[in-house]
């Protein structure tokens, strides 16, 4: 396995993981894949983080931020996404572990997630990775004409901000 960033050259790699996650109708809002242009305007510079096997991307993951706000500076939203034929073998635990380590090397000392409540197997691997459960929205948006109920995660850094 290879950690390598997302960059443009990888790109139609990290939308053909996330057209496999639209698909299942628990993993986003979204029902249209971004452009470059867009995608890279919407994510923080750092911590825009692929895994390989064989020169195959398995899964990405990725950081948003929640505030232009300079209180909000260290608090970001994670995407992660995990290609079908990868699941369940621990690829996305890599992931959001490397996301980890990266975002506190970058000063992030808050991770947050919005998980569709349906979606056990993210909420699992986020419980996994330490993140803890606080808050539930319900009926929070509708994906395709049904109302979804987020699980509010968070990881707060031991590392940083605790001053």
């Amino acid at each position: 396995m290879e950690i390598k960033p997302i960059t443009k050259d990888n790109f139609s790699e990290v939308i053909e993981i996330y057209k496999q996650g639209l698909a299942t109708n628990i993993a986003t809002f979204q029902n249209d894949s971004p452009q470059w242009e867009e995608w890279d305007n919407g994510h923080l510079d750092f911590c825009r983080i692929s895994i390989y096997d064989d020169e195959k991307m398995l899964g990405w993951t990725s950081l948003t931020p929640v505030s232009s706000r300079c209180v909000y500076s260290g608090v970001a939203e994670v995407s992660v996404y995990v290609a079908q034929e990868a699941r369940g073998k621990g690829i996305g635990k890599i992931l959001l572990k490397e996301l980890i380590n990266q975002s506190e090397e970058n000063g992030i000392w808050t991770l947050q997630s919005g998980i569709f409540a349906e979606n056990e197997n993210s909420i699992r691997l986020h419980e996994k990775c330490g993140f803890r459960l606080v808050g539930y929205r319900e009926k929070i948006g509708k994906k395709n004409g049904v109302w979804k109920d987020n699980v509010l995660m968070e990881l707060r850094s031991k590392n940083v901000g605790i001053d």
